[in-house]
This record gives structure tokens, sequence and C-alpha cells, in this order.
């Protein structure tokens, strides 16, 4: 496969059986050949994401001591602002040339979940950041929801499977600055080869070129979003649950062209993650003669704990 496809959530949502079939069809197939899909009919609206990239981009043009403000120490950068340089790819040694902030989940002081998750960081600089990004954070989160309904079906599972895990789930909404770049990078890149932890990630920003995905020949090819689309990838948390039926994909940001070296880029990942709890044993309906179990028992907060630790943002 040489391009990424496209669907539309709209016929998902649909009153009408054939539509919404041959959109868990459609997003089943492009998942199990290469993991990515560019989704239309999603539920942020033109003027939330207007209002995210100014946030965003009001955020990281202040300057870094007031930025470090933000930076919270011992939570693995869970929350709050990571600084540029300081995530590394597994199996790399340079680190990416970028900075990011997280928004957190958003749980209720009742909620078992309050002391689990840490709480998320407000920036009094900017009075409306934090509610356009809570805002951005429950929108993704909702079209996250109705793509696992549509894979649970396409897997011969209930629609309703995934609900229930990712409720309160350990999910994370990560704003990218990839800065100019001022000086020969060194090998580095602006995010080196890498599959994600989570069960599915939510893009924004993928417009024009940068992301490339490796497909299953081994090719790099560019993954490029039309203005109202999402790009939505497997991550490797579903890849285990599906025993790599829906395929987690190597990804990476590459380096502009030396003309556009002086030109900042934004991207928007929203990396849905499950409740720390929930098992990612295989599922035995993806378990046969032909496909036998490929991974050791675990728990989605195992998993994410040990990535962590691989990824330089949790120490030993």
């Amino acid at each position: 496969m040489d391009k990424i496809p496209s669907v539309d959530l709209r016929d998902f949502l649909s009153d009408n059986p054939e539509r919404k079939q041959k959109f868990v069809n459609e997003i089943g197939k492009a998942y199990e050949e290469i993991g990515f899909v560019a989704l239309k009919g999603h539920f942020l609206d033109d003027k939330l994401v207007d209002e995210l990239y100014g946030e965003v981009k009001n955020f990281f043009e202040l300057p870094v001591e007031t930025k470090q403000k933000y930076e919270i120490p011992g939570i693995g950068g869970q929350r709050g602002y990571v600084g540029f340089g300081k995530e590394t790819a597994k199996g790399f040694k340079k680190g990416d040339l970028k900075e990011f902030w997280h928004f957190g989940q958003y749980v209720s002081d009742d909620s078992k979940y309050k002391s689990q998750y840490p709480d998320n960081v407000t920036v009094d600089e900017l009075p409306k950041f934090n509610k356009v990004g809570k805002e951005a954070y429950q929108m993704l989160e909702k079209t996250g929801q109705y793509v696992l309904r549509a894979l649970a079906l396409y897997l011969g599972l209930d629609e309703f499977y995934f609900d229930d895990k990712i409720a309160e789930g350990n999910s994370i909404l990560r704003p990218i600055h990839y800065p100019p770049i001022t000086q020969e990078p060194d090998d580095a890149v602006r995010a080196a080869a890498h599959g994600d932890i989570n069960l599915i990630t939510l893009l924004m920003g993928s417009q024009g070129k940068g992301l490339q995905v490796q497909n299953h020949n081994g090719e790099w090819i560019d993954a490029i979003a039309e203005p109202d689309e999402l790009m939505i990838n497997v991550g490797d948390m579903l890849s285990r649950h599906t025993n790599n039926k829906l395929k987690s994909t190597i990804h990476r940001v590459v380096n502009p062209p030396r003309e556009l070296w002086g030109t900042s880029r934004y991207s928007i990942p929203f990396f849905m993650h499950p409740v720390s709890e929930m098992p990612l044993n295989a599922l035995e309906n993806c378990i046969d003669e032909n496909n036998p179990k490929l991974y050791e028992d675990t728990t989605a907060g195992e998993f994410l704990h040990e990535r962590l630790i691989e990824l330089g943002l949790i120490k030993k």
C-alpha cells in the first residue's frame, strides 16, 4: 500500500446499516494493511481547531524560563511542559528536535482514578489555554470512542467492548512544537522512527509533508491529511491485544528541506489510552494455528511504565 486510505466517520454514525458496515470494513482493512487512516467527519469543528492552534502557538512563543515553570518533576512528563530534546525514541541516542505539552484525563474528585493521575497544569499567562485544551481533549476522546466501536465490530466483539476500558482512561493530548532548525542536526530528526504506545492515536496537524509511515514492504510513504481530516493510527497496545491483526506501524517526522529550516512545525496528537488495569492479553479470536500468540500477558499500566523508561521520561 503506497497511500493512506481516507474514511468518513459519518458513515459509521449514520442510521444506514450498509454505510455503517462499509466504514467498519474500510477502517479494519486499512488497519490490517498499513495501520493508518485519514478520518473525515470527526467531532472537532474548525473554530475549535483554530482556537487550539492559536493557544498552542502562544504558549510555545513564551520565554523559555516561563515555559520551564511548568515542567513538573517526578511524573515522567505526563502533565505540563517537556523541554526541547528531552524525549528519545526507543533504540535512538539523539533526543527528538521538539518540545511539547501534555493535557491529561479530566476526572471528578470522587473518581477512583483521581489519585492515580497527576493534576492538569494551569498556564497563568494564557487564560484560554486550558479551557480550549480541555474542549479539544474531550472532542478527540469522543471521536476515538466511535473509532474503537467500529474496530470492536470488525474484530467480532460487542460494539461497546472498549467503552468501559477507555472511560476515564489515561489518555494524553500532546501539542508539539518542532522549532526552526538553526544548525546541522547531527543525525537528530524532529521525531525518530517509532511506534506509539497506546490503543489509537488521533493526530491533528498532518497537513503538508513531514510525517512518514513505513509500509509492510519497508518503504517510507508520506502521510498527508486534508485540512478537515485527522490521521488515526493503531498503537502498540491495540496491536498486542489483537495479536498483530491490527498493525502498529512505524512512523517518523523527518526534517524539512534546508530552505525550510527556518520554519516551525506544530502537530497535536491525542494518545488514546485505556485505564491502567485493562489486560492487553491477546484476544482469543485473534489466535489460531496460522497466528500463534505473539506476546506475553500484561496490563496497559505495566506496558506504559516499561515504555516510558525506554523513552527516557522515567528513570529506572
